[in-house]
């Protein structure tokens, strides 16, 4: 599936692929300078692009990097970030410093993760009741662990 980058600056960089076969391509920090986020605090870092594809039944979605969430403690502060296929304004990646000691954004480090997942849309109606499973209202932990 083709996807457009638009650049809105010009320093900014086109997602990548690191493999042939990752699901995810990376997102570039596109900074002035460098972006200190110090502990607990939470900052949307900008990638300098916007993006279209042409299927409206994909999202594409915002993931932590696994290396800087183990390695330095940063997370994204949505959890994920959902971009929705009429959204046309810049990628902004929302993050937080988990971590007792601050972190310091540079120029085209890869901040984040881009996937392009289908969508799929309910039908949402009012029911009196639900079905009995085994599990029922059981839930955090309700299975085991």
């Amino acid at each position: 599936m083709k996807v457009k980058i638009k650049k809105l600056k010009e320093t900014a960089m086109i997602p990548k692929y690191q493999t042939p076969d990752s699901a995810a391509a990376d997102l570039h920090a596109c900074l002035d300078g460098e972006l200190t986020v110090q502990s607990g605090q939470r900052e949307k870092i900008p990638t300098g692009i916007a993006i279209e594809y042409e299927d409206k039944n994909v999202v594409a979605v915002i993931c932590a990097r696994s290396g800087l969430s183990a390695k330095h403690g940063i997370a994204l502060a949505n959890g994920i970030g959902v971009i929705d296929p009429d959204y046309r304004g810049e990628l902004l990646v929302s993050v937080v410093n988990l971590s007792d000691k601050p972190y310091t954004f540079t120029h085209g480090e890869r901040i984040a993760q881009m996937m392009l997942l289908p969508i799929i849309r309910g039908e949402f109606e009012e029911a009196e009741s639900l079905s009995d499973t085994e599990r029922g209202k059981g839930g955090f932990g309700s299975t085991g662990a």
